[in-house]
């Protein structure tokens, strides 16, 4: 069964990931439409907004990435994942 739960943890993290990509991308885009109707600015509102958002998104997609690597190598090397770490997934 403890497998099942680190399955269960594995895809809901991924699932939590790819959720927070995509409200990244429609979150800046939704304010880039506001500023285009409220200034009157064309398309360019929606275009920053929508780089910012995927910057954004893919700046948390390879944080959390590297943080998921960085736990599967710690557990390859026999170190408890329950351990205390840090807020960069650093050992303490």
């Amino acid at each position: 069964m403890p497998e099942d739960d680190k399955q269960k943890s594995i895809l809901g993290r991924a699932s939590g990931v790819g959720i927070e990509f995509a409200a990244a991308v429609a979150g800046f885009s939704l304010v880039g439409i506001w500023v285009d109707r409220h200034y009157g600015s064309g398309p360019w509102g929606l275009l920053i907004g929508l780089a910012l958002g995927l910057i954004g998104g893919t700046y948390n997609l390879v944080r959390e990435s590297l943080l998921a690597s960085k736990e599967a190598a710690r557990s390859d090397h026999g170190v408890e994942a329950g351990g205390e770490t840090s807020d960069r997934g650093d050992t303490v």
